[in-house]
């Protein structure tokens, strides 16, 4: 009786950390909502700051629903939305940061693909021009662009020689007016979905369509890294815009 007591305590002493430190989020949302590329866009944002991993699904921590007389933290030409439960520190976390000037602007700077459903944040005026400030390790970040991006782009000196000619070079890339918004989401655009896996972030690779080059695997962690290198990169001169006559 006293070794079955003892484990059962070891077994509740293991269990209840691993429980307070699972940082996932599942989040309800209508279906004009979830068949968006919003969230692809979005979630991991929030993600990166925060370690809180978001998932859509049923019966979540967290719902919106259509909120056409109350306060609102999204809306498209059709509906608003607001939320409508937040259970637990998580969903207080992101029903927070939707509200916050951050997650406004990060809605508001979503640029849908074709077919996709354009969102704001409501009474939000256009996306401001604000500094971007990351975190990571901008060294080890350089490390990870040349490992990772350097078989395709020129990263810099050390392959200036070896990126293909029909991608553009982290230079050229920087001198763009949205430039973290191309790095913070490259995996979702094409062709880097089909061989990126970001841990916690995007799903497996299908069975049937593996990638096609040896594929690209990393954390929020390294994405951040470098994120923060590429922020203190010189922009490429591109040279005075043509003037036509």
């Amino acid at each position: 009786m006293l070794l079955k007591m003892l484990a059962l305590g070891l077994s509740l002493t293991v269990f209840h950390p691993a429980t307070a430190q699972d940082k996932s989020l599942v989040l309800t949302v209508p279906s004009e909502i979830a068949d968006s590329g919003l969230w692809r866009y979005i979630l991991p944002r929030f993600a990166l700051k925060t370690g809180v991993r978001v998932s859509l699904g049923p019966g979540g921590q967290m719902e919106l629903t259509e909120a056409p007389g109350g306060t609102a933290v999204l809306q498209s030409p059709q509906a608003r939305y607001g939320v409508a439960r937040a259970e637990g520190p998580h969903a207080a976390r992101f029903a927070d940061w939707l509200r916050s000037d951050v997650g406004r602007r990060t809605i508001a700077s979503f640029t849908p693909e074709d077919g996709d459903i354009a969102f704001t944040a409501p009474e939000a005026g256009a996306a401001e021009d604000t500094a971007h400030v990351f975190d990571g390790d901008a060294a080890r970040g350089e490390d990870l662009s040349y490992a990772h991006c350097g078989r395709c782009h020129v990263v810099g000196a050390r392959n200036r020689m070896n990126g293909l000619g029909s991608t553009p070079s982290f230079g050229v890339l920087r001198s763009l007016g949205d430039w973290s918004r191309r790095f913070e989401a490259f995996y979702a655009l094409n062709p880097h979905g089909a061989f990126t896996q970001i841990a916690g972030v995007t799903p497996p690779f299908p069975e049937t369509l593996p990638p096609p080059i040896a594929p690209v695997e990393m954390s929020l962690d390294d994405l951040e890294a470098i994120l923060a290198f590429v922020s203190v990169l010189a922009p490429a001169d591109l040279g005075a815009p043509l003037q036509h006559q």
